[in-house]
């Protein structure tokens, strides 16, 4: 209802002579361009969305919690009515989400509490751009823009890592895309610079979390203190590849790297674990992403074992 109240359609903001200033301004009117775009080459539902703008006057527009048990990778779900289960909670407030965070952590959990700066009401809604979107570069913009408007065209009940990786694949080459239909040559660059060291230490993430899951499951006899000391040995390798990576980056601004431990670990899982699948599905359309979301729409009424098979190497 915040979000909402506060909404404003963009060509009045961008006619006033006082209030919002001139730079707010400029993202504004990039996002219109990306909505364009979006709608015309990559056939996304940009048309009622995106036309508002919210200034909430904060950071992070919801705070989310991941959890998972202290010895296992498996996420804690929570239900909701029309989305099935998903493997996060969402909350506008962040005193909430901590309060959620510290009751998982009490029960012994794994627990990852993070703020994010998009999300999306799936077209129930008309949703505005926020002011949490506009500290982003040109780049990292477009992919969220176009992430967060997939996620419009095709989510499936219940199914968190399809939905994820889908959206952040589309987002990622609809960036791509937009920067060479612009002829930004060296922002692409910049752009694909930083995704490399994004998946390498995304890489170092996953081969973590796979190891973890043999850990916990060969070990399912050992005492709890000494299962402790070993998976600390494992994240603390973790945590020293993911310094090198970051310090080899060198000027390259370094992604965020989510809590060590086995909720953080799935907060990255759900948006990068299928995500070589979707890219070989896109090379597989020559890039066309219109073709590619037609034959991601025809996943649709497969189980999410067989959808999984499909994206599997």
């Amino acid at each position: 209802m915040e979000v909402m109240r506060l909404a404003r359609p963009i060509p009045e903001v961008m006619h006033e002579s006082s209030g919002e200033t001139q730079k707010v301004k400029d993202r504004l009117a990039l996002v219109q361009e990306l909505r364009k775009f979006a709608s015309s080459q990559l056939q996304l539902p940009a048309e009622s969305q995106y036309d508002y703008y919210t200034d909430l006057h904060r950071k992070f527009v919801v705070w989310v919690v991941h959890a998972a048990p202290e010895f296992s990778v498996e996420a804690k779900t929570w239900w909701y009515p029309i989305l099935g289960k998903l493997k996060y909670r969402g909350y506008f407030s962040e005193t909430d989400a901590q309060r959620e965070g510290e009751r998982l952590r009490a029960l012994g959990m794994d627990v990852d509490v993070s703020g994010t700066e998009a999300y999306s009401t799936l077209g129930w809604l008309r949703d505005p751009v926020l002011n949490t979107f506009l500290n982003r570069s040109d780049a990292d913009l477009a992919e969220l823009i176009f992430h967060e408007l997939t996620h419009q065209r095709l989510y499936l009940k219940g199914d968190t890592d399809f939905n994820e990786a889908l959206a952040t694949a589309v987002g990622e080459a609809g960036a791509r895309l937009w920067l060479k239909s612009k002829g930004r040559l060296a922002d692409l660059d910049i752009y694909n610079r930083r995704h490399r060291l994004q998946r390498a230490i995304i890489t170092a993430i996953l081969r973590t979390r796979q190891e973890l899951d043999a850990l916990y499951k060969q070990h399912q006899n050992v005492p709890p203190d000494k299962l402790r000391a070993l998976k600390s040995a494992v994240l603390t390798r973790l945590r020293d590849e993911a310094r090198r990576l970051r310090t080899a980056a060198g000027v390259l601004r370094p992604p965020r790297v989510p809590l060590l431990n086995n909720a953080g670990l799935n907060s990255v899982a759900a948006y990068y674990e299928l995500l070589p699948g979707f890219e070989r599905l896109i090379k597989a359309a020559h890039g066309d992403i219109p073709n590619f979301l037609r034959r991601a729409e025809a996943m649709k009424p497969l189980t999410k074992e067989q959808r999984l098979a499909l994206l599997e190497p």
